[in-house]
């Protein structure tokens, strides 16, 4: 059995997570050693796609250095099988009461999806005091979160959703922010075409970016 990580500890491990969304299997394994060889090696393999699970196996089974998570969990069955495909952590959009169950159940640790204060304030009753700050843009950005330091400093967070390679650092900057989640290393066209080495390079940078506790 896969020995499932510390949450905060997951989070400091890659300064920038990648957002993966998978539309075709055969892309999914050289991807994740592209990105794997440029430093980054936790990975949500989002479920926005039919490739999410059978990519998220692939990666598991022969992509050793790579800590795996699946992302876009929004139904509770959905965790059990990602457990079970291989991955060892989860990321939801947002939290709910079926959601803390099924992580509970399932043991999979989650980095649940907030937007709000009364959101965070709910999260942290349940006991997650890491969260995804998602849309984080739109949810304020540095501004909020530079904000909720103060009355909520015991949390510590993922801001995810439009977060770019110019602004990362940035957000980073945040005393509160152990990582941020972003898809611009894994652009469409450089995996369409096969240009791993582009990947590798964008990761590379991203990983860089690496902040000091």
């Amino acid at each position: 059995m896969k020995l499932m990580p510390d949450m905060l500890e997951l989070m400091r491990t890659s300064p920038v997570i990648p957002v993966i969304a998978i539309d075709d299997i055969n892309h999914a394994v050289p991807l994740a050693k592209a990105l794997v060889a440029g430093g980054i090696r936790v990975l949500e393999v989002t479920l926005r796609t039919a490739h999410g699970l059978p990519s998220i196996r692939a990666i598991a089974e022969q992509v050793p250095g790579a800590i795996l998570g699946v992302g876009t969990l929004t139904d509770p069955d959905e965790f059990v099988a990602a457990r079970d495909a291989g991955a060892v952590f989860g990321v939801s959009p947002g939290l709910t009461a079926a959601l803390i169950e099924a992580a509970i159940s399932s043991g999979l640790p989650l980095l649940p999806g907030v937007m709000t204060p009364s959101e965070v304030m709910r999260a942290r009753e349940a006991g997650f005091r890491q969260l995804k700050l998602f849309p984080a843009v739109q949810a304020g950005g540095i501004g909020m979160l530079n904000a909720i330091a103060g009355p909520l400093a015991d949390v510590t967070f993922c801001p995810t959703g439009g977060i770019t390679e110019t602004t990362a650092a940035q957000f980073l900057a945040c005393k509160n922010v152990a990582c941020v989640g972003g898809s611009w290393l894994t652009p469409k066209d450089a995996i369409l075409a096969g240009d791993w080495a582009r990947i590798t390079a964008l990761a590379t940078t991203a990983s860089a970016l690496r902040k000091t506790f």
